[in-house]
């Protein structure tokens, strides 16, 4: 039986430029990025040299700490290049694909949940499942509380998960069977979806807007996370992999992508693989990115990549966005603006709720003191926490107090709407990952 959850809190943000549902192309990118440095706690070892060649699923990387957590290619082909930073830090590792892909079979059993552990550490899955607090990949030798997976997103022009899962309710159910070995599966979702009827999961039926669909924020309306609790949690393109893998032995990440944005050309999906290049989206933003943000993620958390960079490994949308690099006169004083949207009714957007804005990233002036109280941003925050003595303990680096406050409930996603409406122009965002950061010196 289903449980019924209505938040009263959240902000829809109107950004024209949805993807429309329909594939519009399949890309099989001739180059991969396979990029440890997206993964929050995986320490690379590499596992492989220029000129090798690599079937999809063969390892590429392994966490130094956990040997037995392997980062595998996406693709068949061979090692074009190791990139390196600063102290030889190992950024990533591209890979020229093969015209006709071939595949390191496995042989998965599930028996037990020490046997699911095996088949997905085997197989390079194991990079999938994310771990609270922190947002670290998971530990292999503890077993969580609760696994959680969100099946909708409701972040501003993200991928609709109804359009890209579907056909793929057979690999979902299989990875939720072999992962309620380990832990009580808990699906969010919204009424009316197909994912209401998935086995053998605890489902909870969410209403409300943004950030409902943060997986973080359901943890915390259903079970919040406290000192000493553990939980995992996935996507569901995670959840799809990992299903598949179960079912026949292989691993295949490919998904389809929502390209959206004010500034993309006929916004649609694309069918591709994570670590595919931005370059392969050109016919979406013009061939060239001057004057353009492209982002591998949503607009609100997404990581900015330029044309240069490379689809992001948990990402299912990409958003082209102007870069808002005009002078506005006279800026604040302007008494009426029917081109701008207000989270607070500053101007008249409020009496045209039906109408999108072809936003940018014009931050429409900087950062100042940030004086604003707990209730103005708990406007837009269903978390039982208190954000602004949150945000000011990681500031301070006190630790105390960020316990105290939510440390342990909250990656910065979560807040990522607090951000967007904060007129002190934080970076609450980055605020809370240096927090984070802090907690896993400090409390290791």
């Amino acid at each position: 039986m289903s449980k019924n959850i209505v938040l009263k809190k959240g902000l829809d943000i109107p950004v024209e430029g949805a993807a429309e549902l329909q594939l519009s192309k399949t890309v099989s990118p001739d180059i991969v990025a396979v990029e440890p440095v997206q993964l929050k706690g995986f320490s690379a070892r590499l596992l492989v040299a220029e000129g090798d060649k690599v079937l999809a699923g063969s390892p590429v990387m392994a966490d130094k700490k956990n040997p037995e957590i392997l980062l595998v290619s996406p693709v068949s082909g061979t090692v074009k290049e190791i990139v390196r930073g600063e102290k030889r830090k190992l950024l990533a590792v591209t890979i020229n694909a093969d015209d006709k892909q071939e595949y390191l079979k496995g042989e998965p059993a599930c028996g037990n949940a020490d046997e699911v552990k095996k088949a997905l550490l085997s197989g390079g899955l194991w990079p999938l499942i994310i771990q609270r607090p922190y947002g670290i990949i998971a530990d292999p030798a503890i077993y969580p509380k609760a696994i959680f997976v969100s099946t909708f997103n409701s972040a501003p022009l993200a991928a609709d998960t109804a359009f890209t899962m579907s056909g793929r309710l057979g690999e979902i159910q299989a990875a939720v069977e072999a992962l309620g070995k380990i832990a009580p599966v808990h699906i969010g979702t919204t009424a009316g979806s197909a994912f209401c009827k998935i086995a053998g999961a605890q489902v909870h039926v969410f209403e409300g807007r943004h950030p409902a669909g943060n997986v973080g924020v359901q943890i915390d309306a259903v079970s919040p996370i406290h000192k000493g609790d553990t939980v995992w949690t996935l996507s569901l393109h995670a959840l799809a992999a990992i299903g598949k893998y179960l079912l026949k032995g292989i691993y295949d990440v490919r998904r389809k992508v929502a390209v959206a944005g004010p500034a993309a050309i006929e916004p649609s999906y694309v069918e591709t693989l994570p670590g595919a290049p931005m370059k392969t989206l050109a016919a979406y933003y013009g061939g060239h990115a001057e004057g353009l943000r492209i982002v591998s993620g949503d607009i609100l958390t997404g990581r900015s990549v330029g044309e240069d960079g490379y689809l992001g490994f948990f990402d299912d949308t990409v958003t082209i966005i102007r870069e808002g690099t005009e002078k506005e006169w006279f800026g604040w004083a302007k008494p009426v603006r029917f081109s701008q949207f207000s989270a607070d009714h500053s101007y008249f957007s409020w009496l045209t709720p039906w109408k999108k804005y072809a936003m940018d990233t014009n931050l429409h002036g900087g950062p100042r003191a940030f004086v604003m109280n707990d209730a103005y941003y708990s406007k837009v925050l269903p978390m039982n926490i208190f954000p602004v003595y949150l945000i000011k303990a990681c500031i301070e680096g006190d630790i105390d107090k960020m316990e105290k406050f939510g440390i342990y409930r909250v990656l910065p996603e979560d807040l990522a709407l607090c951000e967007y409406i904060d007129p002190s122009k934080n970076y609450i965002q980055d605020i809370i990952a240096k927090g984070i950061d802090l907690m896993l010196k400090e409390m290791a």
